[in-house]
């Protein structure tokens, strides 16, 4: 779809949720709101983000993730033999609800399928839907595991992980996003994650495969990782002040990158001309045609407006450099 134009935007996945909707979600842990009333809230929050991301102008969206708190919990609830024994501190006041596997794993139903489906019906025509999904690899170092060797139960997530991306592939999702944050903090374990992708993606019929990676060092995994089997690499670059372009010009990018342009971490709003100027640092690496655009990672923790209007720069810099460029 996007395949003859000039720097695409896109969005890694997560978005600031309302807050009328982290209110319904303490009412429904509080038992004060029924399973219907939260829905109908993550429903409205979804039109409202997607919303916002079609006014932002961004080409490839997302749903802002509204029906998810975190992108391990949220997949470990869905699947038979994790169990939660309370938060973990991860960075500052952040906490997450760790699971652990407590016995074999058992296969899920569908966990993304309706997401995408209300997702695809409330987005115009003009915009495409990608939908994130954490990856086998991050899901295992990110959970305690009582069962299964380390290398097994990461095998034995991507089974799981391959059937719900085909169900997505059925009802029509074109764009597919693996999520893998963890991949370059052990560089040691670049083999396993590589076999896992393959069985993440095996048999998949879609328009494109993401890979979203953050932190870590990637000069550790370059250029191993470009033979992992999926389209685009999404990284993080704003964050680190870009350090990692000089690496990934050491040998040729054979895959499509997603430059990400944008710090989630800094709530001060870039310019237009910044952004300009941080996107073209990604053509040192790859060519016009092969260069996605995007923030460094999900938005959620950014305030809603100043979310907002760092996509809207992105797209507004994106559009000037597609005249410049064409």
């Amino acid at each position: 779809m996007y395949d003859d134009k000039l720097f695409p935007t896109t969005v890694i996945g997560s978005y600031p949720k309302p807050k009328w909707l982290n209110a319904v979600n303490r009412l429904h842990e509080d038992d004060d709101f029924s399973d219907e009333r939260l829905q109908e809230a993550e429903d409205d929050a979804v039109r409202v983000v997607i919303d916002e991301h079609e006014d932002a102008g961004i080409d490839v969206l997302s749903d802002g993730e509204m029906r998810r708190e975190e992108m391990v919990e949220f997949f470990a609830e869905e699947i038979p033999g994790f169990e939660f024994n309370g938060p973990v501190r991860v960075w500052g006041n952040n906490y997450y609800d760790k699971p652990s596997v407590v016995e074999d794993l058992g296969e899920p139903g569908p966990m993304l399928v309706d997401e995408y489906e209300f997702a695809r019906d409330v987005t115009s025509e003009l915009h495409a839907v990608k939908v994130p999904i954490t990856g086998p690899y991050t899901m295992t170092d990110w959970a305690f595991n009582e069962v299964y060797e380390r290398d097994e139960l990461v095998m034995k997530l991507a089974d799981i992980m391959n059937d719900e991306l085909k169900r997505l592939a059925d009802a029509g999702a074109e764009y597919i996003q693996i999520d893998e944050p963890a991949l370059s903090t052990r560089p040691e374990d670049i083999d396993l994650v590589r076999e896992a992708t393959a069985e993440v993606v095996d048999g998949l019929d879609v328009e494109k495969t993401f890979m979203h990676v953050c932190y870590g060092d990637f000069s550790t995994i370059y250029p191993d990782m470009l033979d992992f089997e999926i389209d685009q690499f999404a990284l993080e670059f704003a964050n680190n002040d870009f350090e990692f372009v000089e690496t990934l010009k050491e040998h040729d990018f054979t895959k499509e990158l997603g430059f990400g342009c944008l710090d989630v971490h800094d709530a001060s709003v870039e310019s237009v001309e910044e952004i300009k100027q941080n996107i073209e640092k990604g053509l040192e690496v790859v060519p016009p045609e092969d260069l996605w655009v995007n923030p460094d990672c999900g938005v959620k923790l950014l305030p809603r407006d100043v979310a907002y209007q760092k996509m809207k720069n992105m797209v507004d810099a994106a559009d000037e450099l597609r005249e410049e460029y064409e």
